[in-house]
């Protein structure tokens, strides 16, 4: 079965059979066992033994080896090509009104109007069953106007901001 390993924004393409491993196209000599409960392995690889604390969440698990710590993510070609079909959400261009997801209270507003705000950058924080929420921006963009005030309180689709 073949994987795709990103560590550290490098890809590398696992392929793995009864017989032998493959990482990128070279065969390696490989060994994984686990050894401790739940998270600890043993690792043979290349005729050198590494102790790893492997911690897994659904595809991206963070590996601790000698003091250093590694962030991976793993897709089977199957999760890959599924994947790839998924189209990103294309966002209208020009004026688009964000919107709050759930009814809340708005804690603090993060942006003035006329400031630059990048994609993924909070706006501002709303606050719902006591939990503080970021709301951010959707896209690159331009703040044109903050549709509430810090201390309101808005209903679920109620404009946040207009961005451009």
């Amino acid at each position: 079965m073949k994987y795709f390993a990103t560590v550290c924004e490098h890809e590398y393409e696992i392929d793995i059979d009864e017989e032998r491993v493959l990482l990128d196209g070279e065969q390696v000599d490989v060994d994984l066992v686990q050894i401790g409960f739940p998270e600890l392995y043993s690792l043979l690889y290349d005729g050198r033994s590494y102790e790893l604390l492997i911690e897994a969440e659904r595809f991206q698990y963070s590996v601790s080896v000698r003091g250093d710590q590694y962030q991976i993510q793993i897709e089977d070609e199957r999760t890959r090509r599924l994947n790839a079909g998924r189209k990103k959400e294309m966002l209208p261009q020009g004026e688009i009104a964000v919107k709050a997801p759930i009814p809340g209270l708005v804690v603090k507003i993060l942006v003035a109007e006329g400031e630059t705000a990048k994609e993924g950058q909070p706006l501002l924080i709303l606050e719902a069953m006591k939990m503080e929420n970021e709301i951010r921006s959707p896209r690159d963009c331009v703040i044109k106007k903050v549709e509430v005030e810090s201390g309101q309180r808005v209903e679920q689709n109620a404009a946040l901001i207009i961005i451009d």
